[in-house]
């Protein structure tokens, strides 16, 4: 026999008035945000009215050039970075892995560190790294007698100097994940391996990188998202620049909102690239996790 409505009130109240507050705050902040900037995508949004537009917004956006070249921008930023920092992350994890449990603390902590550094604090400290004057890169490279680069400053540097930050600064949180991971692999599978005669290579390629698809998973979908949503560094270190070499779409939404005041055009770049990241991570997900993990 169903419990009625009330007798579930009566015995789960406490657990729902918990949760209500936290459900109030994601409805007010996520759904209802979200909301309103689908509806400000439609209207010619103005401090005295918003008219109705439709598509007008939409059309504008995909009529600009610069939107493509910032989305073609932000693909090359999500694809230097998602898949060499996942490739990184998988060698990083397997050699700390291997170590002691105290040395295993000690470098995930320090792979990590950089992560709960603010962001905007970390592109000053590159800034300075890739200062062609007084930077300590270009001292490197005149040490070993090569010729210095113009990092932030030339369209061709600019976008790779991003990737290159991205990549060296963001894989704690991915080392830690892929190594925890790897602590559930059941050790009996390595034996069996060693005992077949099977390499270190043979046993990370064919037992290891299989069972952590779930994590790359992930980390991919994840990465992908935060590339996808890539601000700080762009807005500290380059405004775009040079020649809109390093312009992403994030960046460019917030050009339109806040430096032409153009919410409509603003949310729809903001709307499209939210479907975008939603077909791209359905995608993502379909095609790895077609087989299931068992160990």
């Amino acid at each position: 026999m169903k419990a009625s409505a009330a007798r579930i009130w009566r015995r789960h109240k406490e657990a729902y008035l918990l949760l209500a507050l936290p459900l109030a705050i994601i409805l007010f902040f996520r759904v209802f945000t979200v909301l309103g900037a689908v509806w400000i995508s439609t209207v010619r949004y103005g401090p005295v009215s918003a008219p109705f537009v439709g598509a007008a917004n939409y059309l504008s956006v995909f009529k600009d050039k610069l939107f493509w070249r910032s989305m073609l921008n932000t693909l090359y930023y999500a694809m230097g970075v998602v898949p060499t920092g996942i490739v990184i992350s998988l060698v990083l994890a397997q050699l700390v892995f291997a170590l002691g449990r105290r040395a295993q603390v000690f470098y995930k902590a320090a792979f990590y560190l950089p992560s709960v550094v603010s962001g905007v604090v970390l592109s000053l400290v590159w800034l300075w790294l890739f200062d062609p004057v007084y930077g300590l890169l270009n001292w490197l490279f005149a040490q070993l007698g090569l010729q210095p680069l113009l990092w932030l400053r030339s369209p061709r540097t600019a976008m790779p100097s991003l990737i290159f930050m991205a990549v060296m600064t963001g894989q704690g949180a991915s080392v830690v994940l892929l190594t925890a991971a790897m602590g559930s692999i059941p050790e009996t599978l390595y034996e069996s391996a060693r005992v077949d005669g099977a390499t270190g290579w043979h046993q990370f390629w064919h037992i290891t990188v299989p069972l952590l698809r779930p994590t790359v998973l992930y980390l991919l979908i994840m990465g992908t998202i935060s590339s996808f949503q890539v601000f700080h560094p762009v807005y500290v270190m380059t405004s775009g620049g040079p020649y809109h070499a390093t312009e992403t779409a994030v960046f460019q939404l917030y050009t339109y909102a806040y430096h032409l005041v153009d919410f409509g055009r603003a949310s729809a770049i903001g709307v499209i690239l939210a479907l975008i990241l939603a077909a791209v991570s359905a995608v993502q997900y379909l095609s790895i996790s077609r087989d299931e993990v068992e160990y």
